[in-house]
């Protein structure tokens, strides 16, 4: 049995693993879904980590858990594996983005022209929500229609403090990692983010899954399959 630490993206929250969370307890798996303080324009990257830390606290086995960071996820997950020398980590529609702050240029250059241009709504304290209508197609075009309005009427705001401070850490976590991106992400550039998951996979295989942004909703058997294949290879 393995524990899963599911850790959501920007403006989400533990409630959109709630297809793989079954699927990986019928595999007799644990999941922890927990919610970030992302509504917090305060909250850091310390703050995110903690709320993982949390949601394991007491879990049999939550000592070396494995770490699934999706989308923004991917900024969080290191600085548990930090404090958690056994964990494993798997970056799901992200890539590792490694010690100090984020490149602003290389992130400019992850990003789809539709994530781009998309409609965002802004709080005065900076937080920012996607419209609607635009993380309908963005993050759920995959989805069918009833599941995409039901996540997308759920978005919350997101704070931009984790994006843009430094990882709260001098060295990469040496634990092992994973990819998995999803071959039509409307939100990550497949071929950017293919291209920088090889510098960090040192010949590791590069995990490619069908569907969007959102595999834990548009296929969460298929996501499902590639997490326990990274623990097997």
């Amino acid at each position: 049995m393995a524990v899963f630490a599911l850790v959501h993206g920007s403006m989400h929250g533990g409630w959109c693993w709630r297809d793989l969370v079954p699927e990986l307890e019928r595999r007799g798996h644990r999941a922890v879904a927990p919610d970030l303080p992302c509504e917090d324009a305060d909250a850091g990257l310390a703050e995110y980590a903690d709320a993982v830390e949390a949601a394991l606290a007491g879990v049999p086995g939550g000592d070396a858990p494995i770490l699934v960071g999706h989308s923004l996820g991917s900024r969080t997950i290191p600085v548990v594996a930090t404090r958690r020398p056994g964990a494993r980590m798997i970056f799901l529609c992200s890539v590792p983005t490694g010690v100090g702050a984020v490149d602003a240029e290389a992130f400019a250059g992850m990003v789809t022209p539709e994530y781009a241009t998309a409609r965002f709504h802004e709080r005065g304290d900076g937080a920012k929500r996607i419209d609607a209508e635009a993380a309908r197609s963005v993050f759920y075009g995959a989805c069918d229609a009833a599941t995409a309005q039901w996540a997308a009427a759920r978005l919350r705001w997101q704070g931009a403090r984790p994006l843009a401070e430094p990882a709260p850490f001098a060295r990469w976590p040496e634990v092992p990692l994973d990819v998995v991106l999803t071959r039509d992400d409307r939100t990550v550039r497949f071929d950017w983010a293919a291209k920088e998951a090889e510098r960090w996979l040192a010949g590791r295989p590069l995990r490619v899954l069908p569907g969007d942004h959102s595999p834990f909703l548009c296929g969460p058997a298929l996501l499902a399959d590639a997490l326990e294949a990274c623990l097997a290879d």
